[in-house]
Parts: C-alpha cells; structure tokens; sequence
C-alpha cells in the first residue's frame, strides 16, 4: 500500500513539475511579464523535447553571435523541409521579436504552440496547416534588455531593445541585408516558401479603442488573384473570427501627430519591410501592430487569438490560396511588364469603423503651445475613409535576362541568398545589350539604417556591346525570384541596390584633365563633334551665364563627350538582354 501511494505521489509530483515547467514568464506574472531570450528559447527546447509535432532547428548565426532558431508545429511530426513541401499542406510563417521591446507575439506564441500539443485532439484544423515560427528573431535586442526605452508603451516590466548587435532596424534590412539576421531569414523563408507570413509588433501613434491593428499586404501591389483574394475574402474573414471572439481589430492606422477621424492611408510596406518582401514571392502577409497603451496582459491576449484565428484560416482556405499562388506565379512569368513605383489614389477607398476617444488641443503645461489630448472618457465609432488602393506609377519591361559582373559580389551574395539562380559565362564574351546611364537621382540628408539612402532615381538607356569576362553571371528572369530580380536591379525601383548605395563606386569619376593642358585638345574635340552637338554648346554658351563664365564646366561638357571620358562613370553595372 505504501508503494502504492508512493508511485501516485511521485505520478503527481512528475506531473506538476513538468507543468511548471510548460508555464510561460508571462503566465507567471499575471500578464506583466515577458520572456527573457534565455527562458525563451529553454522553453522551446522543452516543448520540442516533450511534443513530437515540434522541432526545433538552428538556421544560421545572427549578428549577436547566437542562431536564429526556428520552431515547427506539424501534427504529422515530419520536419524536413522537403518534407514539409511535399506535404501539400499551407504554411503560416510567423516572425517574432524583429523590435523585441513589441513582444507580444514572442509570449502568445510560446503558449499556443504548446496549448495546440497539449489538446491537440481539440484542434482538428491542424491536421491541414504547419505552422512555422521564429521565436526571436532580434537576438542582439532581445539581450539587449531594460525597462525605459519604450517610453509611450504600458508593460511589460522589462524588454529587449529595437535595434539589434549592429543598431540595425531589421525591419528595414529585408534587401540591404546588412545584418546576418537576415541571410538566416532568407534562407528560412526560401526553404518553407509560406502562404500566409505574420510579423508581430506594437504600434505607436495616435490613441483609439482598438487593441489589434493590422498591417495587411497592399493588394494592388500583390496583385493577381492573390491580391484580389486578400483584400474581399480573407482579412474580411480574420476580422470577422476575431469579432467573434469580442475581439475589436481595425486596419493599421496609419496616423502620427495628429487624429484619426478624417481616414488614413494605408501604410506602404515597400520590400525593405518583412511584409513588402513577402509580397515579391507571391507571400500575403500581416504585420499586427497592437496597441501600444493597452495593458500587456490584454495585448498578449488578442494577439494569441489573432495567431489562432490565422492558423486555422490558413488551414482552411489552404488549398484555395495554394491554387491561387500557383496561378499567379504562372502569370507572373507570362508578364511583359512589372510595375517598379506606385502611388496612392485618393479617388478609391473603403469606409472601415473606428472606435475612438474624442481629442482635444489644451495648452501644454511645460511649453505653453496648444498638444494633442484623447479623452478616453468620451469614446465613440464613425466611419471613416481607408485609402487601401494604389496605383502603377512607373512599370518596365522585364528583359529575358540580367548581367551582372563578377565584381559586384555584395549584390551577387544576396541575389543566391534569395534563391535566385544564376548560370556562369564559361568563357569571355562580348554581348549586345542594353545599358542604363544614371541621369539623375536625389539622396537623403542624414544616415537612415547605415545608408545615404537614393531616390527619385532617372536612367537613359541605349544599345551597347559590352565585353563580358569568364565568371560573370546571366540570369534569367524565367524564375520564382522574376519580380525580387526586377525590384533590385531596375535601379528607379524603391528599393533597387542602386537605391541602397550597392553601386556607389560608379557615381564618382575616376580619371580628369588639366584645363590648361586640355583646352588645345578639346578645340578639335569640339571641331570633330556631330552639328547637333556643336550648335548645343554654343547655344548653352549664350543661354546659360554660369555655364558661359566657367572655364571648367565648358571644357568638361566637351570632356564628356570625346573617347577621353571613361565609360564606367554612371554607367549601371547591371545589364539587361532580350533573347531575340
């Protein structure tokens, strides 16, 4: 009898520990806490341990020195990613801690995870979805732990910090990749190749009821059926889910300064953000951004729901939306042309409900100027305009192939990373081909995420034959990275590697003249130069005094225009060949 007894209390002990050790910091603080990295990353490793539908991997260094992980939750307990692929069930990716100081997502998803393995009889959707997920993908932040710099934020206690090992934004390094982070997340990404992607955060700005906002995918930008898809089927459908759970989410108010009444526009997530990325790969993504003065315990609450809802809609529309990315992937190489710049229009919107505090302009007690004030004793709801559509600004056409020099290798890096395929010239070659000539372009003032960042970017293009050395590389653009290629080496794209300072070196002129040695010689360069040409000098000589009393400029203009000027000067060095 006493062995007896013995074995239940020992059954028990074993039980309640164990379970102890499954509660998350969160859980143990009542809601005021989150997970360290360590204690993180340890219950992981438990639930992995413990669960056969969970693995756990390493997937490449981050910048901290520590590896960025990756945790799988498949009910049919295969883990490779082949397997997963051949599998024919959806993927919902979900990224955490990118700003670890927004770390609701980083507990909601522990407890989920572990809930679904705990009664998974309970969960018969996941049968039909693998859920993938980046326990922290800020590692360098999350160490990086303190209790103030989220200044406008309500909890947790204490938190990692925005920037990462190197003070990078990672959510701005998604092309640039300047950060190991993310070669670890490309190659996460290219080997799972997602339906659905989630990247969790808290949002600041301005002050309403809502505790979820999303960020969805710009579905004129997505495109396709996908896009079409997105917009009047399936955030429709989240949003409902979570209203049935007396959940209030909202479109991601985009407002900063001032008030949300009068409507907002939708945020451009451009390919530097996790979403925009996505976007290049036939991915439709979230970006939850809770709200930053809603208690932690609440936000962690709706955003476990909203990762629940995600998961058991991927799932059900899985097949739909897998049907729907291989038809638009077939089109997408059917397409002449891709669009590189958009812009909002203000003549199409749809009228969403805002549940807000009324404001206020009192006089500010410290600077005596008039400061915004919500009164969140005075609420209500108004329907007010989203400006969620946008429009083609500037499209290409997309060459049947790229060219790219064996020089560029930084450029060359990132293209493998993202699982662009490449053939290597075997012997040199001379190529006709067409090249651009940066003609104009702008650059910001001030540093922005370790960068002098370009924009407004203008290029010429003509035929040249170009000679090609063994090595470089062709690529054709006949693949599932068409439109990453397109967005990253057209160099007026948003985000182009010319945009991010890829291909400097060529905007500076590396050989010149001496006026007083050069002026004999550029007489008879002059004398020599097609009429046109002549005649627009002297024109530009009576027309422009700056022009016409600057000795130099004169003799440069010439300069440019004879065999002397080296061909390199703001030639892009990234070429573009149509088969024909």
């Amino acid at each position: 009898m006493k062995r007896y007894l013995f074995f239940i209390l020992f059954v028990l002990s074993s039980f309640f520990l164990n379970a102890q050790e499954l509660i998350t910091a969160f859980e143990k603080s009542n809601g005021t806490e989150t997970a360290t990295y360590q204690e993180g990353m340890g219950f992981y490793k438990k639930l992995a341990q413990k669960f056969p539908q969970i693995d756990m991997r390493e997937m490449g260094k981050t910048d901290s020195g520590e590896p960025l992980h990756l945790a799988v939750f498949n009910k049919d307990e295969k883990f490779r990613f082949s397997e997963l692929k051949e599998s024919g069930k959806p993927i919902l990716f979900i990224n955490n801690g990118i700003h670890p100081g927004e770390s609701d997502g980083v507990d909601a998803s522990m407890m989920m995870l572990r809930n679904w393995a705990q009664n998974i009889s309970q969960h018969s959707f996941l049968d039909s979805v693998i859920v993938a997920v980046i326990p922290f993908y800020n590692i360098g932040g999350a160490l990086n732990r303190n209790s103030t710099t989220r200044t406008n934020q309500t909890g947790p206690e204490s938190y990692g910090f925005r920037g990462n090992a190197q003070n990078y934004d990672l959510n701005r390094d998604f092309i640039k990749m300047d950060s190991k982070n993310a070669f670890a997340f490309a190659e996460i990404f290219h080997q799972l190749d997602p339906d659905v992607f989630i990247d969790t955060h808290v949002t600041n700005g301005s002050d309403h009821q809502h505790v979820v906002t999303v960020l969805s995918t710009q579905h004129n930008k997505l495109g396709g059926k996908l896009g079409k898809y997105l917009e009047e089927e399936f955030e429709p459908l989240i949003f409902e889910k979570m209203e049935e759970k007396g959940r209030n989410p909202i479109e991601y108010v985009n407002v900063h300064g001032t008030t949300p009444e009068e409507g907002w526009t939708q945020f451009w997530d451009a390919p530097r953000y996790s979403t925009g990325y996505a976007t290049l790969f036939q991915t439709f993504g979230f970006m939850t951004e809770d709200h930053m003065l809603k208690n932690y315990k609440t936000r962690v609450e709706n955003i476990y729901d909203f990762l629940n809802v995600a998961s058991e809609l991927t799932a059900i529309e899985g097949s739909k939306i897998k049907k729907l990315k291989k038809q638009d992937r077939a089109e997408l190489m059917e397409a002449d042309s891709l669009p590189i710049l958009w812009s909002n229009d203000k003549d199409e919107f749809k009228m969403i409900t805002l549940e807000g505090y009324t404001t206020s302009y009192p006089e500010s007690e410290l600077t005596a100027n008039p400061l915004l004030n919500y009164d969140r004793n005075d609420t209500f709801e108004k329907e007010v305009p989203f400006y969620n559509f946008y429009k083609v600004k500037k499209s290409v056409r997309v060459p049947d192939y790229y060219v790219i020099s064996q020089a560029w290798f930084e450029v060359i890096n990132r293209l493998k990373a993202n699982d662009v395929k490449m053939e290597i010239l075997k012997k040199d070659t001379i190529i006709s081909v067409e090249a651009y000539h940066i003609e104009d372009f702008k650059t910001v003032s001030n540093p922005y995420e370790g960068h002098y960042l370009h924009f407004n970017t203008e290029v010429k293009s003509s035929v040249q034959k170009v000679a090609f050395r063994k090595g470089d590389y062709l690529i054709n653009t006949q693949q599932k990275a068409r439109r990453y290629l397109v967005e990253t080496l057209e160099p007026e794209a948003m985000d182009s590697f010319f945009n991010w300072n890829f291909f400097d070196s060529i905007l500076q002129q590396k050989e010149g003249f001496s006026a007083y040695v050069f002026e004999p010689k550029a007489k008879e360069i002059l004398a020599n130069l097609p009429e046109e040409e002549r005649a627009e000098f002297y024109d530009k000589q009576e027309s422009d005094s700056t022009f016409a009393s600057n000795n130099y400029a004169q003799l440069d203009w010439i300069f440019k225009r004879s065999e002397h000027y080296e061909k390199s000067h703001k030639t892009y060095p990234v070429y573009r060949l149509m088969a024909q």
